[in-house]
């Protein structure tokens, strides 16, 4: 009797073990690992020169999403706003951002590398690059990822010059 207990009691261990390690394996996503080798830049149609680079996801879909978006020097965003909130790193130049329905790049704040901007759902905004130099920023947000200008008359990109 003693032995059948035991025996019983082992399986029921080891089959919470068995089913919750193979449960941790199937539940748990891979890894993803990307070097700048991996990073692959495309220009955004109708986009002046700006790149985007999709690390993560697909920011036309539901879900969460991670990419990475090149400015070249002097232009910027006119103002615009997106549907939900963003999470925005920069990485590389000083990426000037405002706030607001008027595009005035003498009001911009300059956030240099590892500053860190959070967007808030639906808020206006514009930002780029007002210097001399290329800017990179990496965006984290959830899809799908729209863009709607506050003006439809106005080009949806601008020159700044500071």
């Amino acid at each position: 009797m003693k032995a059948s207990r035991a025996l019983a009691t082992c399986l029921i261990l080891a089959g919470i073990i068995v089913g919750g390690s193979t449960s941790l394996a199937v539940d748990n996503p891979p890894f993803v690992r990307i070097t700048p080798a991996d990073v692959h830049w495309q220009d955004l149609p109708g986009g002046h020169g700006v790149q985007i680079a999709t690390l993560l996801g697909d920011p036309s879909k539901s879900g969460i999403y991670v990419i990475r978006v090149k400015f070249p020097p002097h232009l910027m965003s006119a103002p615009h706003w997106h549907p939900h909130e963003r999470y925005v790193t920069v990485l590389e130049g000083t990426w000037y951002t405002g706030t607001g329905d008027t595009f005035d790049p003498a009001h911009a704040v300059p956030l240099k590398p590892d500053s860190f901007m959070f967007h808030p759902a639906k808020a206006t905004h514009w930002d780029g690059s007002a210097g001399d130099e290329a800017v990179i920023v990496q965006i984290t947000g959830e899809g799908p990822a729209t863009t709607t200008p506050v003006d439809p008359k106005q080009p949806d990109w601008l020159e700044a010059h500071r």
